[in-house]
């Protein structure tokens, strides 16, 4: 598709607080939204749309606290063609450095029928007077045709021409319902960009819905119609399946550059640690095999991808972690990994084993897998060492009680001398007990960030995993735990965390999840 050396740039759109917040669950405050923009901004989104004031005093809330310390990107707010909802999103943008007001109107038959109850002269009539009204009082204004997808192409094209001789500077085409496709949406944007009076002079917007899970395809294919503005969320959170993710659509201009010619002024080394602070903010996890922010987005099990990738990394990876924030690759150890990789993560453990001695560890190493799903770098060392001497703090035992308005949690570790330490607390619940416990017993204080259980598993040998993000010092670390119980899980998945900082203290290699003693 590039047929020039020179890289042309696509502006981000990023509707995270508006569209991604309406997924069900995804509500946020006026201060997380603020957290939010803040790193939105840090990431280098070119305009941020902070929400829909006409529908909320909270969105109004999130307008006035963004616009007085966010300053770079645009701020745009949604509209209605209604007149009080354009002068109360005038009103919010009072505070905005950057204002963009957003309206939109639907134009394709089933909405004309059954949402507007208006025919095409009156849906003309309302873009042609909301537009020129808006003009009036702010220059920077973009008009998304609501389900453009399933418009009728001629009075599309018609809605174009008006909403541009009215005075909006973008038009945006949305595909609302996800159901267009790549060739189609490329047809629509290169066809009225061709045909529409005054279509060179506006910036045009593609606004993909997921739910054939097509939206970022979508979003490229509009590319290359001829969009230059893609409008997406972080984790690609949105109404029903969700948007364009915008952590998707700028790796895929960035890695495949040479193909599409196209570049974002987005700092990538950003993407992973915003998508883990929107993932707290709203308490929806990122799916493991995500592309680029998912847990497995870098992770290999496979022994022959693995055998590959300690070889040549462009082997099984057309990416690095690292520049999308992802610290390095992980070898996951468990039972389809090979000889190579175990012996790969023994050596940067401080073990070198001769082959007889390699060979007996990695049959030890199989036997384990049966038993397990992954085996980390604490089993690995409890497989070199005839004790647990040095390997951490090991949980002996637990007891947790939530009578009367107080929680209480006993815990007796194995300290990293084979000594029993014992603690008991007192929490706010048996979570906060339990881990208050564990503190006081190692003497390590972890400020917690976010916490979640589930399921690994079916039946009887189901277990539960328990995942965690903690502050130390000013620094996050994630830790995971699986267990029967799933209380015990928490328990491991916080010493997980504690005693890595533990080893990093003493300047030993950092493991991974410990196990019961």
């Amino acid at each position: 598709m590039n047929t020039s050396t020179a890289t042309q740039r696509i502006r981000i759109f990023d509707t995270t607080l508006r569209d991604g917040e309406q997924s069900p669950g995804c509500s946020m405050t006026p201060p997380q939204k603020l957290v939010m923009a803040r790193a939105l901004a840090e990431l280098g989104v070119d305009a941020i749309e902070t929400g829909f004031p006409a529908s909320s005093q909270s969105d109004r809330e999130a307008m006035a606290l963004i616009g007085a310390e966010v300053h770079e990107p645009v701020l745009a707010v949604l509209s209605r063609c209604l007149p009080g909802d354009i002068e109360t999103s005038l009103k919010a943008l009072e505070a905005a450095s950057r204002p963009r007001l957003h309206l939109f109107l639907s134009t394709s038959p089933l909405h004309r029928e059954h949402k507007l109850r208006m025919n095409k002269e009156q849906v003309l009539e309302s873009v042609r007077t909301h537009v020129e009204m808006a003009r009036r009082h702010i220059d920077d204004i973009e008009f998304s045709a609501e389900d453009a997808t399933r418009t009728e192409l001629d009075f599309l094209a018609e809605v174009v021409g008006v909403a541009i001789a009215a005075g909006a500077t973008s038009i945006n085409l949305p595909d609302t319902v996800g159901f267009t496709t790549p060739d189609e949406i490329r047809e629509m944007f290169r066809h009225l960009i061709e045909t529409v009076p005054g279509a060179k002079d506006v910036v045009f917007s593609a606004h993909c819905h997921n739910d054939l899970g097509l939206a970022v395809a979508n979003s490229l294919a509009a590319i290359e119609g001829g969009a230059r503005q893609v409008e997406g969320s972080i984790n690609g959170i949105g109404e029903r399946a969700g948007n364009c993710a915008i952590e998707e659509i700028v790796m895929a201009l960035k890695v495949r550059n040479a193909f599409y010619g196209f570049d974002t002024s987005i700092d990538t080394r950003r993407i992973v640690p915003t998508s883990q602070l929107l993932s707290r903010l709203v308490g929806m996890p990122v799916q493991r095999n995500k592309a680029v922010v998912g847990s497995n987005a870098f992770a290999h099990e496979s022994g022959i991808h693995q055998h590959g990738m300690l070889r040549h990394r462009g082997t099984y990876e057309i990416m690095r972690p690292q520049d999308v924030g992802w610290p390095d690759t992980q070898m996951v150890l468990g039972r389809h990994s090979g000889r190579a990789a175990v012996e790969a993560r023994l050596r940067a453990l401080g073990y070198w084993l001769d082959e007889d001695e390699l060979g007996t560890v990695f049959e030890q190493f199989k036997a384990m897998c049966e038993k397990q799903r992954v085996v980390t770098d604490a089993d690995l060392q409890s497989l070199m060492q005839d004790d647990s001497s040095g390997s951490g703090y090991r949980l002996a035992s637990m007891t947790v009680s939530d009578a009367g308005h107080r929680a209480s949690a006993t815990v007796e570790l194995s300290d990293p001398d084979g000594n029993r330490v014992t603690e008991t607390v007192e929490g706010d619940g048996p979570v906060d007990a339990l881990f208050s416990a564990l503190a006081a017993a190692t003497g390590v204080d972890l400020t917690l960030e976010s916490y979640q259980v589930h399921s690994v598993g079916l039946g009887t040998d189901a277990r539960g995993e328990a995942s965690l993000s903690v502050q130390y010092e000013g620094e996050e670390y994630e830790g995971t735990g699986t267990s029967k119980d799933v209380i015990e899980a928490s328990a491991l998945a916080w010493l997980d965390v504690a005693n890595r900082l533990l080893r990093q203290r003493q300047g030993t290699p950092a493991g991974g999840e410990v196990a019961a003693a």
